[in-house]
């Protein structure tokens, strides 16, 4: 197996106050495994002095590569960009902030020669974040798995190892909108878990906002069901039954206590808007994803390659 080569990837963001250490890290970490390897450096349109020092990082380092987006595509696609030049036998993500402790990464490869195709970390602590973080997360993972089609594992993120026959499907999977863990899920593939601490972050601020946070629940829950689908036609059942009903209640009330009806038809017919109105919204959400793979455009721009 000493023959093997490792493929590490990983993207970047405005990181130039974690970067040199990270490297140290990280390479220390694969240099202990004893395969040769490589590390892809994807950096996803950074404002900062990222670039300069993964520069002076790919000149000293023959096993580092470099690739530098146009602009920010997202950390989704930029782990992408990396697979697609990766030259492994197994491929490694992993974010450069070091709160997926690199050490961790032998532990994923001991699974992968024991015959995982797949081996990921699964979260046993997240050190480091806030009670609104760690309870919002709780909820989210525990969603995504009662609305995916498919087998997505709790507490886990896209710190993962692939063997080169899965990461040769992911290549196959174009979609623009893309949630890595999902698509491991769904691919059936043998995966077990590494189990670790979340460490806290090394040093500056998550580049992962509220509102990208929100963004990639979204494309989890859209892109690998269509449990929001059918949930809103039952939805819309139940919100008949319950019209009807209402019509009962309203015919009694007339005959009796003498309420207004038009109370009820204006309260009524609100409610009913609100659920087209909301139906309309999940199936345009559907649509757009639809109308962004028929663009064709390409899923990132590399504007410069080091190594």
């Amino acid at each position: 197996m000493k023959d093997k080569k490792l493929s590490l990837i990983v993207p970047v963001f405005n990181e130039q106050e974690v970067i040199d250490v990270s490297f140290e890290r990280m390479n220390k970490a694969m240099q202990d495994i004893g395969y040769d390897y490589e590390i892809i450096y994807v950096n996803d349109g950074s404002r900062d002095d990222t670039m300069k020092h993964l520069r002076k990082i790919a000149e000293a380092n023959k096993h580092v590569k470099v690739l530098s987006f146009s602009r920010n595509f997202g950390h989704q696609l930029a782990v992408t960009c990396g697979m697609d030049k990766a030259t492994g036998d197994a491929l490694i993500i992993i974010d450069v902030d070091l709160q997926d402790p690199p050490e961790v990464i032998s532990e994923l490869v001991k699974k992968w020669e024991d015959g995982a195709d797949i081996a990921y970390g699964k979260r046993l602590q997240r050190q480091g974040e806030t009670v609104f973080k760690k309870f919002t997360a709780f909820c989210y993972y525990r969603l995504l798995k009662a609305m995916s089609a498919y087998p997505i594992p709790l507490d886990t993120g896209d710190f993962r190892l692939l063997d080169r026959k899965v990461a040769d499907v992911f290549l196959k999977m174009r979609e623009h909108n893309r949630f890595l863990r999902g698509m491991s899920g769904w691919m059936g593939f043998e995966a077990v878990p590494v189990e670790y601490v979340r460490h806290e972050r090394y040093a500056g601020k998550t580049k992962y906002t509220l509102k990208k946070m929100l963004r990639l629940a979204f494309d989890g829950i859209i892109g690998f069901s269509d449990k929001p689908l059918t949930l809103s036609g039952y939805f819309g059942i139940g919100v008949t039954a319950i019209s009807c009903l209402g019509l009962i209640a309203l015919i009694v009330l007339a005959c009796t206590v003498g309420i207004p009806g038009w109370l009820w038809a204006v309260d009524g017919l609100a409610f009913l808007n609100g659920v087209t109105l909301m139906n309309m919204g999940i199936q345009g959400a559907y649509m757009n994803r639809m109308y962004d793979e028929l663009k064709g455009r390409p899923l990132y721009l590399v504007a410069e390659e080091i190594n």
